[in-house]
């Protein structure tokens, strides 16, 4: 029988994202072996047409299988994948459920593994008093210990979903093309920036207004760039607009591209990403991208840093109060947002220059 490892990771898109660079990774190291990951349908683009051994399974816990019947369901769908490991990178309840399923049914046959989130040094790291502020294990760190514990230890050798040089822009809508005669191709010297403003959770936002001088201010130093908007959000979307008309370097990306694989195959040719600690943060690093994150409520020593990018692209004020959260969905209890406030935009665009000289 060829071995063949389950990899379950649901949850939101940036999560699913860090798990890329150790799947595609352990696929490559193990190619008489078959991965499929086990996800949510929107994460397809995330692994297919990489490695001939890797696999994608959709699956909608929020509707066709929701609760007890639908695991069950989905567990009988699994069943006939004839899974020799699994890997739970999540470690939910669902997941502990599906996980129970294999153990009760499979001991001897299937191994069976998950993840460590640390979930103790996390409130130690957040905590208001006697905060314990050091790096912890990061999520690729935790992921691959996962591998290792089913017998497929990782040695990571992941750069980008994509070849060298980035995406073939041609599937790109002409709309995203205005200033080149609308040809499929980057205009020699002009820099693409990508900025996603947007997260999910407040506390993780830049202030709107500053983020427009940002804008401005990247504007006035590079006249001649594009600036890509990327979010998905109906406010989100209301704000972008406002900006495209304000200012003609900039397009509304994420309303042109038609999905997550076009947006994915724009990042790996833009110059730099601006992003917040979100989703589009992770899917600009595994595109290839170099990403300037900026940091608020929450903190790189959670282990949720983007892949392969430097520290000092994080732009974040130096408070003891941060992070306040793992994942920034605590309101801030001074009162005052100091920590993205402190911020300036000029600190940002600074942070820019580097990779717009």
């Amino acid at each position: 029988m060829t071995p063949h490892v389950l990899i379950i990771r649901f949850s939101a898109i940036g999560d699913v994202a860090m798990t890329v660079p150790i799947v595609v990774s352990a696929a490559r190291k193990y190619p008489h072996v078959r991965f499929t990951v086990l996800s949510r349908p929107f994460a397809r683009p995330l692994f297919e047409d990489i490695e001939p051994n890797l696999f994608f399974m959709g699956a909608d816990v929020k509707t066709e299988y929701k609760g007890i019947h639908g695991l069950n369901k989905l567990y009988r769908r699994l069943m006939a994948k004839q899974f020799t490991a699994v890997a739970d990178l999540h470690d939910v309840l669902r997941t502990k459920y599906l996980r129970w399923r294999f153990n009760f049914s499979f001991t001897d046959l299937c191994r069976v593994a998950h993840i460590d989130k640390h979930r103790s040094e996390k409130r130690h790291l957040c905590a208001r008093k006697n905060k314990v502020k050091r790096q912890l294990p990061t999520s690729f760190q935790n992921y691959s210990d996962v591998f290792a514990k089913i017998g497929y230890p990782v040695d990571i050798d992941f750069n980008s979903i994509f070849p060298q040089g980035g995406a073939d822009l041609t599937a790109l809508p002409k709309s995203i093309f205005p200033y080149s005669d609308s040809e499929a191709i980057k205009p020699k010297g002009q820099k693409w920036i990508g900025i996603a403003p947007f997260a999910a959770h407040q506390w993780k936002i830049y202030p709107v207004g500053s983020m427009e001088e940002v804008i401005r201010l990247v504007i006035k130093a590079h006249p001649d760039c594009r600036i890509f908007f990327f979010g998905g959000g109906k406010g989100e979307m209301l704000q972008f607009n406002q900006w495209c008309s304000k200012y003609p370097q900039c397009t509304n990306a994420s309303a042109q591209l038609g999905g997550l694989a076009n947006e994915l195959k724009l990042m790996s040719h833009l110059d730099v990403m601006l992003s917040m600690d979100s989703g589009n943060m992770h899917l600009a690093a595994i595109a290839g991208c170099p990403v300037v994150s900026v940091w608020g409520a929450t903190h790189p020593f959670a282990g949720f840093a983007p892949w392969k990018q430097s520290p000092d692209d994080f732009v974040q004020a130096d408070l003891p109060c941060r992070p306040c959260s793992a994942y920034g969905n605590k309101k801030c209890y001074r009162g005052d947002f100091a920590c993205m406030r402190m911020i300036t935009p000029e600190m940002i665009v600074a942070t820019l220059n580097h990779h717009l000289a």
